[in-house]
């Protein structure tokens, strides 16, 4: 007994005459700062819960033939798996989306084989007409930390998707991105508009013409031949580059003459067809009399008036992080990316706008922790 008061006593001499208190508190210190800058910033907790979206296309089949042919079948497969918490799916016309989700700690990879596993071993009991699925794995790294908005008074949805797809360039080169989405605009795309009339004077069929621009537009080895010593590679294409090209296509002879894409069809260099909107606009926030306090003119209220109503074309862009990143450094090097790329890459005519930053909300959530 009299030792381990010796002992004790001799602990807190040590603490009371030296400065190991101190030097305590300074190993304390350094480490919560330590562990406050190097511990990556997130929102989202970095649990592993394996989900999987399984799409099936099944060409020709409406949403009812879909949900009973390939839908109901394959969720009640998926239920088998070891694991396997809930399975549900949404069906449409040709084609079915099936969501598979483990349990919360089951191994992300592990998880994945024995989905891949249970699809290979039923191969024989898929339905007639199914023309492919894809497997999908989704991870909670997969939600964007920064969601940002280009939109202008001038340009399109079109020109907006073609800006947004330089922007996604100087995007994907910042330290700690990965997925990066294009929401909304439309696409550049060379339509083909067949005439009937003159596709039946040239004894041509739809079928035969889309034949002809699928074997076209292909580029491959056909072959090697040898000469001189020399091993030359024979390669059929290339691919058609523009839209001259496609109208210049043979497609056929007629007469011994030769019938081009032209002859028989209309070609349009151009955005795709529209599929979906997307717009962008103020609401009061954005109003001059919300922000100055009530002091506006007449003239500045008419303005007002039709500044938050007024809406613009817009593309959103989408951006991923790395699994284990900081967020907060990812979403402010992507700040600065943007901020260098306007007047640039970005037209003065295209204003741009962070919707979402992840970075911001997840920094003021673990300060006020």
């Amino acid at each position: 007994m009299t030792d381990s008061n010796s002992v004790l006593e001799r602990i807190i001499n040590q603490f009371l005459e030296g400065n190991l208190a101190i030097l305590l508190i300074i190993i304390s210190l350094v480490a919560g700062a330590m562990a406050l800058t190097l511990t990556p910033r997130e929102e989202e907790p970095q649990i592993v819960v394996p989900v999987a979206d399984v799409l099936i296309s099944y060409p020709g089949g409406s949403a009812e033939e879909v949900e009973q042919l390939v839908s109901s079948r394959l969720e009640r497969l998926l239920y088998q798996i070891d694991g396997v918490e809930y399975v549900y799916s949404m069906s449409r016309p040709e084609m079915a989306v099936v969501t598979v989700r483990f349990f919360v700690g089951q191994d992300r990879e592990e998880s994945l084989i024995k989905l891949y596993n249970k699809l290979q071993q039923n191969m024989d009991r898929v339905t007639p007409g199914i023309a492919g699925w894809v497997v999908k794995p989704i991870e909670i790294d997969d939600v964007p930390v920064v969601n940002i908005a280009l939109y202008s008074e001038v340009y399109d949805s079109h020109a907006l998707y073609r800006v947004a797809e330089e922007v996604v360039d100087k995007l994907q080169r910042v330290k700690d991105s990965a997925r990066i989405t294009i929401h909304g605009g439309r696409k550049r795309e060379v339509q083909v508009y067949l005439n009937r009339e003159r596709m039946d004077a040239y004894g041509l069929s739809a079928r035969e013409i889309m034949g002809v621009l699928q074997v076209s537009n292909v580029q491959a080895q056909s072959g090697q031949f040898e000469n001189n010593n020399q091993v030359v590679r024979v390669e059929s294409g290339p691919f058609l580059q523009d839209v001259d090209e496609v109208r210049n296509l043979l497609v056929s002879l007629y007469e011994d003459r030769p019938v081009y894409l032209r002859d028989v069809a209309e070609i349009v260099d151009g955005p795709e067809e529209i599929r979906s909107y997307s717009h962008f606009g103020f609401g009061p926030a954005g109003d001059p009399e919300a922000i100055s306090g009530g002091s506006v003119s007449r003239a500045e209220q008419s303005v007002s008036q039709s500044f938050h109503i007024q809406t613009y074309p817009a593309v959103t862009i989408a951006v991923a992080k790395k699994k284990g990143s900081n967020a907060v450094w990812v979403a402010g090097d992507i700040e600065e990316t943007m901020a260098s790329l306007a007047g640039t890459v970005i037209p003065d005519e295209i204003r741009y706008r962070i919707t979402r930053n992840y970075g911001v909300t997840a920094n003021d959530k673990i300060n006020d922790l």
